[in-house]
């Protein structure tokens, strides 16, 4: 298997620490308000990582953490008059319910960063001790970046240009532009803990730092996040880490491709953030993982109606080719073992899903053939070895006749109206009377309704639109 390392620019050889098993870190949410679907691009992607690194074996232990004090936090509690720890607890209830929806994985540790308040000061406090971080004049711990001199070694930036070509934001209270904060001064009413330098609470960075390594040790496999993270965020988490330890934080570096809403930039200032409560509303829930998935993770995607659009009828073609298939097989099938081997290839080189998903319509392809052909033991092992491979992407996990049909969004009253107008034009057609079934099909279009005569008499049918 090969990994583009972000830390290298390459694609990588994975070789766990420890044989078999695998530590990954990956920077959750700041709940401060809805997660929206750049979160779930992250989500869905690194679930996609988990579930496939599990299906080739490998024992994996997953955190990822929820960041629930920042000044985000405060900044969102102060104008809904509430309290900030009951704003990130409201807002993580939220999350939570939003990650059950969308069949994410729960992580095997999901830590809060208030329950590592204790680490984090002695993290800060090894640095002080050893001149990495100083105090400023307003109490504030900073780190020192110039103490590391390998810093840029992630986002691959030259700082010695970066200072002089770059107008930074002047900050008396530290002695250089770039400089950090780990430790920030309590302002009157805002959450507070106690530290050798007075009450406050942790910086951004410090705090995946001291999570990561309590829990998974340094170094460990694969530290993962957004492309938004890899500057400044994960640039000074590698800092802080590796002045102590003086070895890597990881040992590789995923790093998520930014999602755009109709080709502009995703942000609350221009009001086209779109929460993930809003997009299942307009979306079924496989139809927004095959969106987010069906590109390379690396690559950016745009959020718009008609690439969601596209993914459903994608999706549809799955669903279409399971319709009416039995669930269980007696007898086994060798030929499916090259989607099986290609499957794995195309995942295996840097979990490259455009690939994957081309070689799972090319069973979809197969088990039409084999059904029209009338050899439904055999298109039922490809069936059903199809949605094992998509359980790597949540996806197939509902019965084909609801996804299609929309029975989850449709009066039972609405279904029998449909089955009973496709009944009646079945038998006209039995009876050659072509000009009565042509009426019955145009009554079940203007329902929203497409249907297809299969061999046999038989005919399925679903629903425009159906979401």
């Amino acid at each position: 298997m090969k990994i583009f390392n972000s830390l290298t620019q390459k694609k990588e050889v994975f070789k766990p620490i420890e044989a078999g098993k695998v530590k990954l870190y990956v920077c959750g949410v700041t709940v401060y308000d809805y997660s929206h679907i750049g979160h779930a691009r992250s989500l869905i992607i690194f679930d996609m990582v988990v579930r496939y690194l599990r299906m080739r074996g490998y024992e994996v232990t997953f955190v990822r953490n929820i960041t629930d004090i920042d000044d985000k936090i405060i900044k969102s509690a102060q104008e809904n008059k509430e309290n900030p720890v009951d704003l990130a607890n409201r807002f993580i209830q939220i999350l939570h319910e939003d990650q059950k929806v969308l069949k994410i994985l729960p992580p095997d540790v999901e830590p809060r960063v208030t329950e590592y308040i204790s680490e984090i000061i002695i993290f800060i406090e090894k640095l002080l001790k050893s001149q990495y971080a100083y105090i400023g004049e307003n109490r504030d711990v900073y780190f020192n970046v110039r103490s590391f001199d390998r810093y840029g070694k992630l986002s691959h930036r030259n700082f010695d240009e970066f200072y002089f070509k770059t107008r930074l934001a002047i900050n008396e209270n530290k002695n250089n532009a770039l400089d950090f904060v780990l430790w920030k001064k309590a302002k009157p009413g805002e959450p507070r803990w106690k530290s050798p330098w007075g009450e406050g609470r942790p910086g951004w960075h410090i705090e995946c730092s001291v999570m990561s390594s309590n829990l998974l040790g340094q170094p460990f496999d694969i530290h993962g996040g957004g492309i938004d993270l890899k500057f400044p965020h994960h640039e000074n988490e590698i800092a802080q880490s590796e002045v102590i330890e003086e070895k890597k934080l990881a040992n590789l570096w995923m790093h998520s491709g930014l999602l755009k809403i109709n080709k502009a930039k995703m942000s609350k200032s221009t009001g086209n953030t779109i929460s993930i409560r809003n997009a299942l509303k307009k979306n079924h829930i496989e139809t927004l993982r095959y969106f987010l998935l069906s590109s390379h993770y690396r690559s950016p995607v745009n959020y718009s109606e008609e690439n969601l659009s596209n993914s459903r009828v994608a999706l549809e073609r799955f669903y279409s080719a399971m319709h009416d298939l039995p669930i269980t097989v007696e007898e086994s099938e060798k030929d499916i073992s090259r989607y099986t081997n290609q499957f794995y290839q195309a995942m295996d080189n840097d979990f490259n899903t455009p690939i994957a998903f081309s070689v799972l319509f090319d069973m979809v392809r197969t088990i039409n053939r084999l059904r029209t052909s009338n050899q439904i033991k055999k298109a039922v092992k490809v069936m059903l070895e199809l949605k094992r491979l998509s359980n790597v992407f949540g996806l197939l996990n509902h019965p084909a006749k609801q996804f299609l049909h929309g029975t989850d969004k449709i009066a039972s009253a609405d279904i029998a109206k449909i089955n009973a107008l496709i009944t009646i034009r079945n038998k006209v057609r039995d009876k050659k009377d072509w000009k009565s079934a042509d009426k019955i099909r145009d009554q079940l279009t203007a329902l929203g309704v497409s249907i297809k005569d299969l061999p046999g008499g038989s005919t399925s049918w679903k629903r425009y639109y159906n979401k």
